[in-house]
């Protein structure tokens, strides 16, 4: 049963929950962006800083802590912060990012309010110092100009909006993911609950762009994770499609015997050990993201 429409924004301030994951090792980021959380206006918020493994400390008044015994990942890390706050609307943010405005929560809740089929939006990323915006951060096939608003098939995670029953519909954050593509996968379960996925290039958080470490775990995650999103999620032919396409696209991207030896490995995980319940798309929400411009292939 599709949830769209089936939750909506109550007048009022709208409530956002804030979930900030950190594993400590940010310390001033992490203020940085709890600032510009409580800056903003219009809006109320309910805030948790979960602590990927440790007890966060000296937060500022207004936000609570959670501390994890032990790192579960970035998405079993997301997921632990849902509970313990409230608000029809959710609010993701990364231990690095921070909200530039004051009014970037109460855009989005004007969204949300004005259009019961928006489910997810992911607000473009700037590098605050200038430095160029890694293509990643734009969450399309041709990046083109980040500054145009579009359809979603997939989102950047460090900064997400959501509407709690789309969260709920899509079972959270994939949490056997451990990290990578986990905001391909939560897009396409928003998208099969009946909303839409949004990009809005007009509003703005600031990130700074770091080449990410290309590690071998990095590599054989990412190819776990591909052939998990298409068991976990997709039609039996469209997920024969994805795989092969990726696996084409990410190959011909692999530099060293290292990345090519740990991709591999990648994908004989996914094929053998279990990656979590299957829950495949509907063919309506294959044809709805594909007339949105985005197929679930690549």
């Amino acid at each position: 049963m599709s949830a769209a429409g089936s939750a909506g924004v109550g007048s009022g301030p709208t409530r956002f929950g804030v979930v900030v994951l950190t594993m400590g090792n940010r310390p001033d980021d992490l203020r940085a962006g709890l600032e510009s959380l409580l800056a903003q206006r219009d809006v109320e918020l309910d805030v948790v800083v979960v602590g990927n493994g440790w007890q966060p400390v000296d937060l500022p008044d207004g936000v609570r802590a959670l501390g994890l015994p032990r790192n579960l990942g970035i998405p079993a890390g997301r997921n632990a912060g849902v509970p313990e706050v409230a608000g029809d609307l959710l609010f993701f943010l990364d231990d690095d990012a921070e909200l530039p405005r004051d009014d970037v929560l109460s855009r989005m809740a004007a969204q949300f309010a004005a259009d019961p089929t928006l489910g997810l939006i992911q607000p473009r990323v700037v590098d605050p110092e200038g430095r160029e915006a890694p293509r990643r951060w734009t969450p399309r096939v041709r990046v083109g100009d980040p500054g145009r608003s579009s359809p979603a098939m997939n989102v950047w995670e460090g900064a997400v909006a959501m509407r709690r029953s789309a969260f709920d519909y899509a079972g959270g954050w994939p949490e056997p993911f451990w990290y990578a593509h986990e905001g391909v996968e939560l897009a396409w379960r928003v998208w099969d609950a009946g909303f839409h996925v949004r990009y809005d290039g007009s509003i703005e958080v600031h990130h700074p762009a770091i080449q990410p470490t290309r590690h071998a775990e990095f590599y054989r995650y990412q190819a776990r994770n591909r052939v998990w999103l298409a068991r976990r999620n997709l039609p039996a032919p469209v997920g024969v499609a994805y795989v092969a396409a990726w696996a084409a696209i990410g190959g011909s991207r692999l530099r060293t015997s290292e990345a090519v030896r740990e991709t591999l490995r990648g994908y004989r995980i996914g094929l053998r050990d279990d990656g979590g319940e299957r829950r495949p798309m509907s063919w309506r929400t294959v044809w709805r993201m594909t007339r949105a411009g985005h197929p679930p292939v690549l």
